[in-house]
């Protein structure tokens, strides 16, 4: 059975919808460990963006769980998650199909985001901000870890490539 081809940037767009930046944390994550997405991606193939992304991914779930942290639904938090999920959801597109990823993935997390709120907000009725926050977190990077583990494909270069044919041949 084929997956859709945009199946994976739709996914991530609803990752980008819970949690803004775990999108693009997951893609360094991925890249860091030496994997490789199927879309162009050479902004996260520089270590001062691939390191934010992972400190601004830390940072987001630190702080979701502030008195003080905004709705996602604010215009600086839909803006975030536009272009998270608009970036990561074009490194998961095929090669040549980057835009039409980044759309899908776009148009995912927009209007999740709303619907996220609404669930979250109901569970911090039931059992408090940092609870809810926590569970969601757990459940979103979960997400976004298991988007990334299925849609990228492990990069094999010269040495380890020639290591990994030998341990075969033996």
């Amino acid at each position: 059975m084929k997956m859709p081809s945009l199946l994976f940037s739709a996914l991530i767009g609803a990752v980008a919808s819970a949690r803004s930046m775990t999108p693009m944390a997951a893609i360094a994550t991925a890249r860091l460990a030496g994997a490789s997405t199927p879309g162009r991606l050479m902004l996260l193939d520089r270590p001062l963006f691939r390191f934010g992304a992972l400190a601004m991914g830390v940072g987001e779930l630190l702080g979701d769980k502030m008195k003080t942290a905004p709705d996602r639904t604010v215009f600086l938090g839909l803006l975030a998650r536009v272009m998270s999920a608009g970036i990561a959801g074009a490194a998961l597109a095929p090669s040549g199909r980057e835009r039409a990823g980044a759309a899908v993935a776009i148009a995912t997390a927009v209007p999740l985001a709303y619907a996220t709120l609404a669930q979250r907000k109901r569970a911090m009725v039931r059992i408090g901000q940092t609870r809810s926050g926590l569970i969601e977190d757990a459940l979103i990077v979960a997400a976004g870890a298991a988007v990334l583990a299925l849609a990228t494909r492990p990069r094999h270069t010269g040495r380890a490539a020639h290591g990994l044919r030998m341990e075969s041949a033996t």
